[in-house]
């Protein structure tokens, strides 16, 4: 019980990514023991794309499914889905009208600016990109492990794709919460009437959790990845779902519209079961209970999802530890991945846990079941994939990695790609050098 309990502490510094200005550990565990040399780590297609579209659409439009694909069962959250896309996003749609406009337009002033300058600096570049690079024939199920709330590379990499599973030690979020903290404040006791004073108040805590989501989905779209010290509190224990905010500004800078929104469990056979009415009223209070017991309950989130006119598609955000320990003591989650086939996967910013052995089982299942797979320094190293048939190629520069947790991989990096054309990279994909430098690896299996 001891060691588990410090495995999880461990595992919280770990799972996106740090910090460059604080580079201590990684994304899911802080310093690990020295990395073993065959380490290991933890739990993303486009069709034929034109030219990079202009702002707010994504690489390639989706055609309209023949027949729409019905709604998923469940507790139905979607109006509040769109709520929150408008409140925590500031995206199109219908925000509480309770919430005061001048405390709207503040947080959308900013969030506004930073999704455009994320929209200019990084997505196009890197859309043009990956529309040259991604092949149009990979399996149009994405797993992204380690990937935090960053919805937005996987969008960018795989436009068209059907499925994209994103994982990590933070839940998607309590979506109950907006209508609490939205709801006017009764003036405090002793007011007298008539005065400023008497009015009905805006809750602390809404201005609180906007400040929240502010701060990190600016430093995201910034520096490409998030910090998992921060994320921890910013989403386990965060007022607004803000894991689930930061898929919604995704949507909204990739010009998708919201479908539906539900929460679910996976079942022991790797199945999901959609939380349903009676489980979402007996969850805990969403006005008095803790964040962090709320946010539990409401762990995973799908968000049905598409292009105007276009065909529906799907985004499952799950919260887990992938460590060996967690794994072996509750399969559920790679039962579930197995279920999907094959794969095309994504990692970035996550800590270079592919590289220890507390992390093969995640490490193995990818290698298992992706055929295609981009990732920065962090992702599966040649002395892993080349064994199981797959080819590397390289882009940007990598002499060392700046985090101390990649250094039992350092060396193997480096040859690879000391060893390939010098091939430039205009942006950066997770984590830089050492050197500051950005780098990208695809690795695709052989034919």
């Amino acid at each position: 019980m001891c060691r588990s309990l410090v495995v999880a502490v461990l595992l919280l510094v770990a799972c996106h990514g740090n910090d460059p200005a604080k580079p201590t550990s990684g994304s899911a565990s802080p310093p690990l023991p020295k990395p073993v040399a065959g380490g290991s780590a933890v739990a993303a297609t486009p069709a034929q794309q034109p030219a990079p579209p202009t702002a707010g659409s994504a690489a390639t439009p989706a055609v309209a499914d023949e027949k729409p694909e019905p709604a998923p069962p469940g507790h139905d959250f979607t109006p509040i889905a769109k709520e929150l896309l408008a409140v925590g996003a500031c995206g199109d749609g219908g925000a509480p009208e309770s919430i005061p406009p001048a405390v709207l337009e503040k947080h959308c002033k900013l969030i506004k600016s930073a999704q455009d300058d994320y929209l200019q600096k990084w997505v196009r570049p890197a859309r043009a990109f990956f529309a040259e690079k991604v092949p149009p024939n990979l399996p149009k199920k994405v797993v992204y492990p380690f990937a935090g709330g960053d919805l937005s590379t996987a969008l960018t990499v795989f436009p068209d794709a059907d499925e994209i599973t994103t994982m990590s030690l933070e839940p998607a979020g309590d979506p109950r919460t907006l209508g609490t903290l939205a709801a006017p404040q009764p003036p405090p006791k002793g007011a007298k009437p008539g005065t400023p004073a008497a009015e009905p108040r805006i809750d602390p805590r809404l201005e609180r959790a906007l400040a929240t989501i502010e701060k990190e989905l600016k430093f995201l779209y910034r520096v490409n990845f998030s910090n998992t010290l921060n994320m921890i509190d910013a989403m386990r224990g965060g007022q607004l779902p803000t894991q689930l905010i930061f898929g919604l500004s995704a949507l909204k800078i990739h010009g998708y519209e919201i479908v539906s929104l539900r929460y679910f469990r996976i079942e022991p056979d790797g199945s999901l079961h959609y939380l349903d009415d009676d489980e979402v009223a007996k969850a805990p209070d969403a006005n008095s209970a803790a964040a962090e017991k709320r946010n539990r309950v409401f762990a995973n989130a799908e968000v049905r999802f598409k292009k105007p006119g276009g065909r529906v598609q799907v985004y499952r955000h799950i919260q887990v530890n992938l460590d060996n320990e967690h794994q072996k003591a509750d399969p559920r989650v790679i039962k579930h991945l197995e279920q999907k086939g094959q794969i095309s996967a994504m990692t970035k910013a996550a800590s270079y846990l592919l590289s220890y052995e507390s992390f093969s089982m995640i490490r193995d299942y990818l290698i298992d079941h992706a055929t295609w797979m981009v990732s920065d320094a962090t992702g599966i190293a040649p002395k892993w994939g080349k064994a199981k048939g797959f080819e590397y190629e390289t882009y940007g520069s990598f002499v060392a990695p700046h985090l101390p947790s990649g250094n039992g991989v350092a060396k193997v990096w480096r040859d690879e790609w000391d060893a390939q054309p010098k091939r430039d990279l205009a942006f950066r994909f997770g984590y830089y050098d050492k050197r500051i430098s950005n780098h990208l690896v695809i690795m695709r299996k052989k034919p």
